[in-house]
């Protein structure tokens, strides 16, 4: 079959197999994203008087249909194809004719690709942002369930002062709708459209209307100069990846608790069977293997981070096919966030504190004692601290 950069020379499979790699299989959910910016450049190049009315209609039309066709399951990116973008261009080709090559005009897979990879990125940081909204809206009910239930706070895993489930579940809740609002942040990098900076240096001789495209697709701006766009690859991934990297790690700390609640010596929170695995040997066991996955998660989340700032970190200017490899430990990162903020609100909704259960020892009023002294004889707080400290140790 005929590849966007095919010349007619035969190309060993072997090195076909290697330089595709996994891509075929990872651009499966790039498809739409490519069918959209491909509508629109079209629609910028007809526009700009590069390609007649009929083509347009021809390839938008076709292009629509791929996407449909491609969403319903009747055809996939075969490893002939390597990417979306030339399973697409072929597929277009066979389906309308000649008019089906005009679509390139103006693009190198750099960009085309770049472009879809944005979109994408977009509605992934808007999808993530939303589960990690639901997630603490999970929160928010649970406090509204049990809030008033009184907890021991822990500092340097010791009893320190007093809690509730309200304050547990409400700072939480808290941060991750901070890391709503930071995977959001994302569109700083990804909000620039790439479509026109080709392969790194421009187009040459064509009128291409990069502002067209920007507004056409949602953009917010033109990515300016084109020698900008190479540079900034995997910089959008890597920062996306990083916000997923830190709410992994608050979903880790917030399984981390759950887990020492749930131990028969704290015994704080019970959770339903339908929640928890049994052992394979022990009769008694019930294993909360939800909450230890979701604390293992953030491992593999700071894995995709470091993969893909490796992948960049010493190129020079320009394209290199090294960047193919950011797609996988993106894609991966992404979807283990999407599962793991999606389970956590499920898991969440299951837990349930056990106040009978949960003791406040005397030493957890030791600082308010304090205070109270400091307000009742105006001695200052450093004498009031010892006082206290002094009855505790007394009573060891």
């Amino acid at each position: 079959m005929s590849r966007l950069w095919d010349r007619g020379e035969p190309l060993d499979a072997r090195i076909l197999r290697y330089c595709a790699g996994e891509d075929h299989r990872l651009d499966e959910r790039l498809v739409s994203h490519d069918v959209t910016a491909s509508i629109a450049h079209a629609r910028m190049l007809k526009a700009q008087g590069l390609l007649s009315a009929e083509d347009c209609t021809l390839i938008c039309d076709g292009l629509r249909a791929l996407g449909q066709s491609h969403a319903a399951g009747e055809w996939t990116i075969r490893l002939e194809d390597e990417d979306c973008h030339t399973a697409l261009e072929t597929r277009l080709t066979e389906r309308i004719g000649p008019a089906g090559g005009r679509v390139h005009l103006g693009r190198s897979r750099n960009d085309q690709v770049l472009t879809a990879l944005r979109l994408y990125l977009l509605e992934a940081s808007q999808g993530l942002a939303a589960l990690a909204d639901e997630l603490a809206t999970a929160l928010d009910g649970l406090a509204n369930r049990q809030g008033e239930i009184a907890l021991p706070g822990y500092t340097h895993m010791q009893p320190a002062m007093p809690s509730s489930v309200a304050l547990w579940a409400g700072g939480f809740a808290t941060e991750f709708r901070d890391d709503a609002q930071a995977l959001l942040r994302v569109r700083h990098r990804a909000g620039l459209n790439p479509l026109g900076s080709a392969a790194g240096y421009g187009v040459p001789g064509l009128p291409l209307d990069r502002e067209h495209t920007t507004r056409a697709l949602g953009f917010d701006a033109v990515h300016a100069p084109v020698t900008a766009v190479q540079l900034s690859r995997g910089k959008a991934e890597s920062e996306l990846l990083f916000q997923v990297t830190l709410t992994l790690n608050d979903i880790s700390r917030m399984a981390a608790d759950l887990l020492l609640y749930y131990t028969h010596e704290f015994a704080f929170v019970s959770l339903p069977e339908s929640m928890t695995t049994g052992s394979s040997i022990m009769p008694q066991k019930r294993n909360p293997d939800v909450f230890e996955l979701l604390r293992g998660a953030a491992a593999t989340g700071l894995g995709a981070l470091n993969e893909a700032l490796g992948v960049f970190a010493k190129l020079s200017s320009g394209y290199h096919r090294d960047l193919q490899r950011l797609k996988a430990p993106l894609f991966r990162g992404i979807d283990l966030a999407a599962e793991s903020l999606a389970i956590a609100a499920v898991a969440i909704d299951g837990v349930a504190f056990r106040a009978a259960s949960i003791r406040l020892p005397a030493e957890l009023q030791a600082a308010e004692r304090a205070n109270a002294l400091v307000l009742a004889e105006g001695i200052p707080f450093r004498e009031a601290y010892r006082r206290i400290a002094a009855e505790f140790k007394a009573k060891r």
